[in-house]
C-alpha cells in the first residue's frame, strides 16, 4: 500500500515538543497567576487565553509577523542560533505550542485554586520551603489537573491547521503536519489519503476523551471506596 506516514510521524514529533515547551511554561505562570494578586491580573490572564478564541488565522499572522525573517525576535534566532522559524518544523512547534497553551494553562491553574492553601501552611510551619512545599504538596494535589492539561494539550497541538498553515507552510516531509496533509489531499482530489489520516485523527481524539473520562471515573471512585472505608 503506497501511503505516506511522514505527516503522522511530524505531527507527533511537532505536539510532542509543543507540549513540552507548554508545560515549562504553563505550570509556573498558572501557579504565579492562582497565587498571586497583582494589579492587571485580569489583562494578563486574559492575554493568556486569548489563543483560545482567536481564529487560528489571526494567531498564524501575529506569529509571522514576530518571528518572520525581518522581525526583531526572527532575526535575533538566526543571528544567535541560526534558526529560521518561518516555513521550518520550528514554526510547525511555536505555532503548535502557542494555541495549546491555553489549555494546559486553564487545568492547571483550575487545579492549582483548588488545592487546600492550609496543608501547603500547615507544610511551611514544619520547615518545608516554597520549592518542596510546591513539589510535595501543591502539584500531587493537583496532579489530575496536570494530566487533563497535558493530554488536551498533546491533542490541540496535533489537531493544529491554521497558525501552522500561516508560520510554517505546507512542506511534505518537512511541516506537512496530520491536519495540513488532510486538507491539501482533500483540495488534490486524494480522498483515500484524506480519510486514512482522518480516521486517525478520529480514532485519537475518541482515545484521548475516553481515556480521560475513565481515568477521572476511577480517581472518583477510589475516592468514594476511601471514603466508604
Amino acid at each position: 500500500m503506497d501511503f505516506d506516514f511522514s505527516p503522522i510521524i511530524l505531527s507527533v514529533k511537532v505536539a510532542a515538543a509543543a507540549v513540552l515547551i507548554v508545560v515549562c511554561f504553563a505550570i509556573p505562570i498558572a501557579t504565579l497567576m492562582a497565587k498571586r494578586q497583582f494589579t492587571g491580573k485580569t489583562i494578563v490572564e486574559s492575554l493568556l487565553t486569548l489563543p483560545l478564541v482567536l481564529p487560528p488565522s489571526v494567531v498564524g499572522f501575529v506569529l509571522l509577523y514576530m518571528f518572520g525573517k525581518n522581525a526583531p525576535i526572527g532575526k535575533l534566532l538566526a543571528e544567535l542560533f541560526q534558526v529560521t522559524v518561518v516555513f521550518s518544523i520550528w514554526g510547525a512547534v511555536i505555532a503548535a505550542a502557542v494555541v495549546s497553551f491555553p489549555m494546559m494553562y486553564q487545568s492547571v491553574k483550575a487545579a492549582i485554586e483548588s488545592v487546600d492553601p492550609q496543608l501547603e501552611r500547615a507544610a511551611r510551619t514544619l520547615g518545608a520551603g516554597e520549592l518542596r512545599v510546591f513539589l510535595t504538596i501543591t502539584i500531587p494535589l493537583a496532579w489530575n489537573g496536570v494530566v487533563a492539561g497535558f493530554v488536551l494539550a498533546f491533542a490541540r497541538s496535533l489537531g493544529e491547521f491554521g497558525a501552522t498553515l500561516m508560520l510554517a507552510g505546507n512542506i511534505p516531509g518537512k511541516t506537512s503536519t496530520m491536519p495540513l496533509a488532510i486538507y491539501f489531499a482533500s483540495e488534490s482530489g486524494n480522498t483515500r489519503e484524506a480519510w486514512i489520516l482522518v480516521s486517525i485523527m478520529v480514532l485519537f481524539s475518541f482515545l484521548v476523551i475516553f481515556g480521560l473520562n475513565h481515568w477521572g471515573k476511577g480517581k472518583e471512585n477510589a475516592k468514594s471506596d476511601g471514603r466508604v472505608g
